[in-house]
């Protein structure tokens, strides 16, 4: 599922690619992917309406219309958005289409269906959408202060917390392993355990982790693909996530993938013990992403 930073990445792309352009009529193919219209309502909503801005909330790609409105973008697990010149053939699994005047295309493309759009009329009903579905944005001013707030009287475990989407928004699995890896914190430690130092390590990590994966344009492992259709470069530093057996890039020891809340995830035994307490000594010696692990073509 595509996570913060193919999201961002997306988003970035279509701000240069479709802000400005007008809308000339939508065509659905899978009336599913509409969450709270019909094809007929949303194509009488968006017709004639130009493209005001493109934002991302959590993983949600939002269009932003000159009326106000608003159409948010869940892309799910195979879920991609992209901008096509005019008379370019129609790829496969094609669910949503928006035609624009200059005879250029947006298409949601997705293999597995799983993927939702939802209109919004205006922005008190998006952000009253939001308010119920994505918690605080981790690249917004989250400084250990702020972290040890929202971790205060939770009692669940540090992974399953990380990928609660009205916790933080927009970590999703990969995201979660390296950056528990790069904190040195087990996955399965609870979330009320950390001491104030290991609070200030998992919020460099959430920074550092999402900040280097969207200057890679994010993790391509099997669908993810950006506006353009082009593969991004995350996948080549993953430390952990993907690399069951691997040696750990930071101490050498063999990564181990377990299983949490019906998620893999991989951890480094030795980087990341279960155990509270000061981080192994040789923490700190390789920062994430300085090694990689196997790329993935």
């Amino acid at each position: 599922m595509p996570e913060l930073p193919e999201v961002e990445t997306t988003v970035r792309g279509l701000k240069e690619a479709i802000v400005g352009r007008r809308v000339r009529e939508v065509e659905v193919t899978w009336e599913r992917t509409l969450a709270n219209a019909s094809p007929a309502e949303l194509g009488a909503a968006l017709a004639g309406v130009t493209i005001a801005d493109v934002t991302r909330r959590g993983k949600h790609v939002v269009l932003h219309f000159a009326d106000g409105a608003a159409l948010a973008v869940h892309r799910r697990m195979t879920g991609n958005l992209l901008v096509r010149p005019p008379g370019a053939p129609t790829e496969p699994y094609t669910r949503l289409t928006l035609r624009f005047d200059d005879g250029s295309e947006l298409r949601f493309v997705d293999i597995r269906k799983f993927g939702r759009a939802s209109y919004h009329r205006d922005q008190a009903a998006l952000a009253a959408f939001f308010a119920q579905v994505a918690g605080p944005e981790p690249l917004e001013d989250l400084t250990p202060q702020r972290l040890a707030a929202l971790l205060a009287r939770r009692r669940g475990r540090l992974k399953p917390l990380l990928l609660d989407q009205t916790f933080l928004a927009g970590i999703g699995n990969i995201y979660a392993d390296e950056i528990l890896w790069t904190a040195g914190l087990h996955p399965e430690r609870r979330a009320d355990s950390l001491a104030p130092a290991e609070i200030g390590r998992l919020a460099d990590a959430i920074r550092d982790v999402l900040l280097a994966a969207i200057e890679r344009r994010g993790t391509s492992l099997r669908d993810y693909r950006d506006s353009d259709g082009e593969r991004g470069d995350n996948q080549r530093f993953l430390a952990v996530y993907g690399r069951a057996g691997a040696p750990c890039p930071r101490c050498g020891a063999p990564i181990e993938k377990r299983w949490l809340g019906q998620r893999g995830t991989h951890v480094c035994p030795r980087c990341q013990p279960i155990h509270a307490g000061p981080p192994p000594d040789h923490m700190g010696e390789t920062r994430a992403g300085e090694r990689c692990g196997p790329e993935r073509l």
